[in-house]
């Protein structure tokens, strides 16, 4: 179990090592929220599929 994700900040702008933050098991498998400890974005990855690659519109 991992503590520190190296991942594309969108925030930042940059790599960073993000902090794991949070985790559960859930029915589709391991929910983990990751957090960038320079400016605080966060994203989750469940059972290995990362949300900040989903398209979002505002």
């Amino acid at each position: 179990m991992a503590q520190e994700l190296d991942h594309y900040c969108p925030s930042c702008e940059d790599d960073r090592t993000f902090w794991r933050a949070a985790s559960t098991n859930l029915h589709l498998g391991e929910k983990v929220k990751w957090r960038c400890p320079e400016c605080d974005y966060a994203f989750v990855l469940i059972d290995g599929i990362d949300s900040s690659d989903a398209d979002v519109e505002a």
